[in-house]
């Protein structure tokens, strides 16, 4: 009997993968709308870590022992990200990063909203297995807070902010009437609410949320403030600890998916900082103000850019929302079947939470995708609106999500696996943001401003990411830092700061994925000519799906030379499909 082509042996391989995942982390798969044969949602535990990483050695060296050498351009992209995943968990193990696990802003508290925020409930059954899953949430608490108490014999220290930030996110998703937080909304907007066996769970949640569920969060919250408390650092860098320096390269090398050191990081953003003050010069001129950005900056902070309510602020991005949705068909070939709405961010939340965020829809399209926008106006001025609105929803992460869902051409790993990439997300998000250039949503110099604003903001992340973890910058250096830049309140910069103290080298993938995005374009003008085709080139870059750097450019020179090919058509939009 012969032997298995590689390809073959690259699917099965991938599909295993996948079921890997799903068992490793249960949340992944009720996300993709798997079905799971318990109703754990999370496996925390040391335990759990460790077989993880045994797990992934074995796979890695099957993955290895397969040539990539004759791959399609697919299988090799497959075969790269199966290599990436299963290399940086073990990276990261080895740097001890699953007992010093980031907290901030992703809290167990806010994880496990999420889950409740996207889960729907349509017959009895369903209500009873979302019961279910909800009663696991106090032993996942249990089982991270074993992590953490081992982390802490090991002799790392959370700074004392981060452990405060921690506590009181925890409280204030967990606060107020027990009606009002996440854990009875699956009920609340569900069509089968009047259904007596759908009330029953109902009720059922209810009690659980109340005599189990809010005390275990309490219970947490307390273990933050008390016992980890004890001996927390006041230095917020995360190389201030055992094997401080080589967890940074880790996160660095898995968050990026590049092969950058941190001082390279660092000078880079010093640069892009440089080019983009001669940008917002030329509009702070063109707005009134030449030679006078602070002045400019000064008038961008008055009232008048402010909306008078977070009803006022939510009707507004809903226009706009409308406004982009009109653009989008000249853009793009590829244009998702799933639908988005806009939500405010509750007020007990919205203060530690960032000014907007997405909330992908349910991989079963049970319900829409949510641009969640922040309940509290000052932290949101006008003319930073239309920027954000682009990121955030259309077609940015809302309908990048969209898309990759509906990418069946693609292993499920790659289809769902999408958060593990947030250098090709954040990336693609920020590149929309300079999109909305061409598509004519930028109206005033304000806007336009508030586009520079952004993408200045992304540039400015390079250098303090890098100063608080590798320069040892103190939380106010940061914050002076940015401000120094930044028209952005105050109070947004200093919640911003505090995300990257908690979250070291998330803040890098938005700019560094964002001058690829744009590099990939330059070359695609450059190779194509008069051939060149918008819809074509995003259609290409959405049919690659979520993917490490490196791979998303191969992927598009397989595109390039497709299209430059002999037999290549004007207009295609097959995309890398």
């Amino acid at each position: 009997m012969s032997a298995a082509p590689p390809s073959a042996v690259l699917a099965d391989l991938a599909a295993r993968h996948w079921e890997f995942l799903c068992h490793e982390l249960p949340l992944t798969a009720v996300l993709a709308g798997e079905s799971t044969p318990d109703s754990v949602l999370f496996r925390e535990s040391p335990a759990d870590h460790e077989r993880r990483y045994r797990t992934a050695r074995v796979l890695l060296a099957e993955v290895e022992a397969i040539p990539a050498d004759g791959l399609e351009a697919e299988d090799r992209a497959t075969h790269a990200l199966l290599r990436h995943e299963l290399g940086s968990l073990r990276a990261l193990h080895e740097v001890a990063e699953h007992l010093r696990p980031s907290l901030f802003p992703n809290s167990p508290a806010l994880m496990a909203a999420h889950f409740a925020n996207t889960a729907s409930i349509d017959d009895a059954a369903s209500a009873e297995r979302y019961v279910d899953r909800l009663a696991t949430l106090p032993a996942y608490l249990r089982d991270l807070k074993e992590r953490l108490e081992e982390g802490r014999e090991r002799g790392f220290r959370y700074p004392r902010r981060v452990l405060d930030l921690v506590a009181g996110s925890t409280r204030g998703i967990a606060s107020g009437p027990v009606e009002a937080q996440p854990w009875l909304k699956p009920f609340q907007r569900s069509a089968a609410a009047g259904r007596e066996m759908v009330r029953n769970a109902a009720s059922r949640a209810e009690a659980l949320a109340r005599n189990e569920l809010l005390p275990a969060f309490e219970e947490f919250a307390a273990f933050v403030e008390g016992p980890l408390a004890e001996g927390a650092r006041e230095t917020v860098t995360c190389t201030d600890a055992p094997l401080g320096r080589e967890l940074y390269r880790a996160l660095l090398k898995d968050q990026t998916t590049l092969d950058l050191g941190p001082e390279e990081i660092h000078e880079l953003g010093l640069s892009e900082r440089k080019r983009l003050e001669g940008e917002i010069e030329a509009v702070a001129a063109e707005a009134g103000f030449p030679g006078d950005v602070a002045g400019y900056r000064r008038f961008l902070a008055g009232a008048e850019f402010l909306v008078p309510s977070k009803e006022a602020l939510r009707e507004r991005a809903q226009v706009l929302c409308k406004r982009i949705d009109a653009r989008i068909p000249a853009f793009f070939g590829l244009i998702p079947r799933m639908t988005y709405g806009v939500e405010t961010i509750p007020e007990a939340a919205a203060e530690r939470l960032p000014p907007a965020y997405a909330q992908a829809n349910p991989a079963d399209r049970t319900g829409p995708g949510i641009f969640q926008i922040t309940s509290l106006p000052a932290r949101l001025p006008t003319w930073f609106l239309p920027a954000l609105t682009l990121h955030e929803a259309w077609p940015g992460h809302l309908m990048h999500l969209a898309l990759l869902q509906e990418a069946e051409h693609l292993p499920a790993f790659r289809r769902h696996g999408a958060l593990r990439y947030l250098v090709c997300l954040e990336g693609w998000a920020l590149y929309c943001e300079g999109l909305g250039e061409e598509m004519g949503i930028y109206e005033t110099p304000h806007e336009r401003y508030g586009r520079l604003e952004g993408e200045t903001w992304r540039a400015l992340r390079l250098v303090v990411d890098t100063g608080i973890h590798w320069y040892g910058w103190s939380r106010e250096r940061a914050v002076e830092e940015m401000a120094r830049h930044l028209a952005l309140p105050l109070p947004t910069i200093e919640a911003e700061v505090d995300r990257y103290i908690a979250w070291p080298g998330q803040a890098l993938v938005y700019q560094l994925g964002n001058l690829k995005f744009r590099e990939l374009r330059r070359r695609a003008e450059g190779r194509l000519g008069e051939r060149f085709r918008i819809r074509a080139f995003h259609d290409a870059l959405m049919a690659a799906g979520a993917v490490t750097l490196p791979v998303l450019d191969d992927l598009v020179e397989e595109w390039l030379r497709r299209e430059d090919g002999p037999t290549a058509e004007d207009g295609s939009t097959d995309g890398l499909r």
